[in-house]
């Protein structure tokens, strides 16, 4: 049909043939090279899960940049709430990881982590920076990088005389007065739950519950109880023994305060202690980077950072405390439940949170 076309018409479809090959031309190379470059790009960035706050305190900006020098990488931290809600998501993602590390899986969430399967073993070189009694996952899926002490805190210009017991939240006084998290999507709200487990001889007092329940704010995480506790729409917070030493460092206000409860009266003030590790994701694009960062997180470098950004105590005992931190508290006596024990009840316990604060 060519020959049937006059010259001018066949030039202009042989321009056109030409214009088409070129075009295609580029596009293929472009679509090759940029192919390169995405996997170039995900080939120098590691992705991090991690809570909130871990940004938000600055822990990311002031440490992490280091990180990023020493190997030439980019790492990117995203956020998803509490700890418990990054752990959500990584288990929601199993199939197709979208993370090479997770940031602050606890002693709560421990088992929840190992039942999903979502985590891979790996044991630092520099496991002995770290004091050996927060070692809380013997099989190292989970490594930790700071602790801290459930407490609660409270202003004490405002609050003289604070609850003294597990009996004494749910006094009348206190009606609508006190924050607690969700312990379903909070891990300092589930640490708090295991806190009352563990007061309680490791069984979960539901009749307990129902009744502070309806005494007191129920929010889904940390930050959502942070904000209502600095708005004033609360005057306890279920938080941690480091938060004075924060007012302290910011604001050189000593009107805050964390106290502890006993189990009795007669008893010893009592802390729940809450161990945050980190650990590798399985499947994870860049498994290598993401075990240099675990021994990054392990490094004095990194933990003398911890307790001006991420309010806890630095697992590495070399790590340099500051001033402020003299107002941190400290119980007479730590709670905690064996992992084992809390991998066999944890799911039933929140079931049975559930239906109690329901009812």
């Amino acid at each position: 049909m060519l020959d049937d076309m006059n010259p001018i018409k066949k030039k202009m479809l042989a321009l056109i043939v030409v214009a088409i090959l070129l075009i295609s031309g580029v596009m293929a190379y472009t679509l090759m090279h940029s192919e390169e470059r995405t996997a170039a790009d995900t080939e120098d960035r590691l992705v991090i899960y991690s809570y909130d706050s871990f940004v938000s305190w600055g822990l990311s900006n002031s440490t992490i940049h280091r990180f990023e020098q020493m190997y030439n990488v980019t790492v990117e931290v995203r956020t998803y709430g509490d700890a418990g809600s990054v752990l959500n998501r990584v288990i929601t993602e199993k199939s197709n990881p979208q993370a090479d590390v997770i940031v602050g899986v606890d002693n709560s969430l421990l088992q929840k982590a190992l039942d999903a399967d979502v985590l891979d073993v790996y044991k630092p070189e520099n496991i002995s920076k770290v004091s050996q009694d927060l070692i809380f996952d013997s099989t190292y899926h989970v490594v930790p990088y700071d602790y801290g002490y459930i407490a609660l805190v409270y202003n004490k210009s405002v609050v003289t005389e604070p609850p003294q017991t597990f009996e004494d939240l749910l006094s009348p006084q206190w009606k609508d007065r006190i924050i607690l998290e969700n312990p379903q999507t909070s891990s300092t709200g589930l640490a708090f739950l295991d806190w009352t487990i563990a007061a309680n001889n490791n069984e979960l007092n539901t009749t307990y519950w129902q009744a502070l329940s309806k005494n007191a704010k129920i929010t889904e995480s940390w930050d959502s109880a942070f904000d209502m506790f600095e708005k004033g729409e609360g005057d306890i917070m279920v938080s941690y023994a480091t938060d004075p030493a924060y007012y302290v460092e910011y604001y050189g206000d000593t009107n805050y305060s964390a106290s502890f409860l006993k189990i009795n009266d007669a008893g010893k003030t009592t802390g729940y202690l809450q161990v945050e590790g980190l650990g590798v994701i399985k499947g994870c694009q860049h498994p290598d980077l993401a075990r240099k960062f675990v021994e990054f997180a392990l490094t004095e470098d990194f933990q003398k950072e911890i307790p001006l950004t991420n309010w806890m105590f630095p697992a590495n005992p070399a790590a340099p405390l500051p001033a402020s931190f003299d107002y941190a508290m400290h119980p007479q006596t730590d709670l905690s439940i064996d992992p084992q024990v809390l991998g066999e009840n944890q799911n039933t316990w929140l079931d049975e949170w559930a239906r109690a604060v329901q009812a």
